[in-house]
């Protein structure tokens, strides 16, 4: 533990807090305050001015990442017969449905995305306690319940990822690993962006997008300036 605070006190002497830094610059800082012996994620962090608890306030999506995300995703689809050969032919690692659900309900999880049909819905929404806090819930939103399971299950791969703001309004979400150059890293921040930004509720007054930071898995963090967004 001394070490890692001796790394991270080293870390956030070499940028100031305070400062709002372009998002290439942010990148090149991130990358270099980043002390993790393995490939460590990129994430993002975006406060934003709405109320969650608030249906029509409520952001929520997905966008596939020029550059995917640099993680193999294991995805699950939950399907009827008739599907499972289009899921398998597309990618997907697991596909099933009624032994999946009692595996789920034992306590399954090692999976990142889960993919179904509007039909099966009944089945996995009994999965809802078990998936919700995951953020593995299926939602017809972003784009996992749907009858084009194969197309679904190709977007997965491919780098789309599901976001959703948390009841502090902050979305998070890992945008790319360390290895990335930087000009990747930084195309896949601004779709993340850009998305979140056309995604503003007409009921959100005021400012909507108050903060920005970027970081690595063991990194502190470091303000993005909005202006430096480019569209």
């Amino acid at each position: 533990m001394a070490k890692l605070t001796k790394n991270y006190k080293e870390a956030v002497a070499k940028f100031d807090k305070n400062k709002l830094y372009s998002l290439t610059e942010a990148v090149e800082l991130v990358k270099e305050i980043s002390y993790a012996n393995f490939d460590a994620s990129v994430d993002l962090d975006i406060r934003l001015g709405v109320d969650p608890r608030k249906a029509n306030q409520m952001v929520r999506g997905s966008v596939t990442l020029p550059h995917g995300t640099g993680k193999d995703l294991k995805v699950l689809v939950l399907c009827t017969p008739d599907k499972e050969d289009e899921a398998k032919a597309a990618g997907a690692d697991y596909v099933g449905l009624d032994d999946f659900v009692d595996k789920i309900k034992k306590g399954w999880t090692d999976i990142d995305v889960v993919i179904t049909m509007p039909s099966v819905m009944p089945k996995v929404g009994a999965l809802g306690r078990i998936l919700g806090p995951r953020g593995l819930m299926p939602n017809p939103k972003t784009g996992t319940v749907t009858m084009e399971v194969g197309k679904a299950v190709e977007a997965a791969k491919a780098g789309k990822i599901d976001f959703k703001v948390d009841k502090y309004g902050i979305i998070h979400s890992a945008v790319a690993k360390l290895s990335f150059d930087n000009q990747k890293i930084i195309e896949n921040a601004s779709e993340l962006i850009n998305t979140i930004i056309k995604l503003k509720p007409s009921s959100a007054k005021g400012t909507y997008m108050h903060s920005i930071y970027i970081s690595s898995t063991m990194s502190p963090g470091v303000q993005i300036d909005q202006k430096s967004i480019t569209a």
